[in-house]
C-alpha cells in the first residue's frame, strides 16, 4: 500500500520539540495585567506553555478547565501556565472570563510562535495540542503532544514535576 510513506511523513511533521533543546524565544500579546509576555520575562523561571487549536471548542475548553482545576498544584511549585493559540486577545479575554481561568492566554495570530515550537499543523496552519515544561535554563524539560487526549496534558506535566 502507498499509505505507509504518507503516514510516516505526517508523524515526522507532527512531532514536538525534543527534551533538552533550547526553547524558542517569543513575545506575544497577553490577557491580564501585562499586555504582553516574552521569553526574556521568564528567563531563570520554570513555566508551562500549552498550545491548543481554538478557544470555545470542546477539547480546548476541557483542557483549559483541567489546567484551571489543577492550577493550585502548579502555583504551589511556583510554575506559571500560559495557553497559546491563534485566537485574538478579545476572544481570549472572553474565554478566560467565561471559564474563570486563573492563568494568562497568549495570542499568536500569525502562528509564528506555534511554528517555532513545532505546534502548528503545516498544511492547515492550525495549532496542534502540545504542552511544554520549560526549565530554569530555558530548555524543554518535558513535552506531551496529543490532539485528542486534552486532559492527559495536565497529568503528564504534573507527573514530570514529581519525577
Amino acid at each position: 500500500m502507498h499509505i505507509e510513506p504518507f503516514y510516516n511523513l505526517l508523524v515526522v511533521q507532527f512531532m514536538a520539540l525534543k527534551i533538552g533543546s533550547i526553547a524558542p524565544n517569543f513575545d506575544l500579546k497577553s490577557t491580564g495585567e501585562k499586555s504582553s509576555v516574552s521569553s526574556t520575562d521568564l528567563k531563570g523561571k520554570e513555566f508551562i506553555l500549552y498550545f491548543y487549536p481554538k478557544d470555545f471548542t470542546p477539547g480546548c475548553t476541557a483542557e483549559a478547565c483541567e489546567f484551571r482545576d489543577q492550577f493550585e498544584a502548579f502555583r504551589e511549585l511556583d510554575i506559571p501556565i500560559f495557553g497559546i493559540s491563534k485566537d485574538t486577545i478579545l476572544t481570549h479575554e472572553r474565554f478566560k472570563k467565561e471559564h474563570k481561568l486563573p492563568f494568562e492566554l497568549l495570542s499568536d495570530p500569525n502562528g509564528e510562535v506555534c511554528k517555532a515550537y513545532d505546534a502548528l499543523i503545516p498544511l492547515i496552519r492550525m495549532p496542534k495540542r502540545v504542552t511544554y515544561f520549560i526549565d530554569k535554563d530555558y530548555k524543554i524539560a518535558a513535552v506531551f503532544s496529543d490532539m485528542f487526549e486534552s486532559k492527559r496534558h495536565i497529568e503528564a506535566m504534573l507527573g514530570s514535576l514529581v519525577e
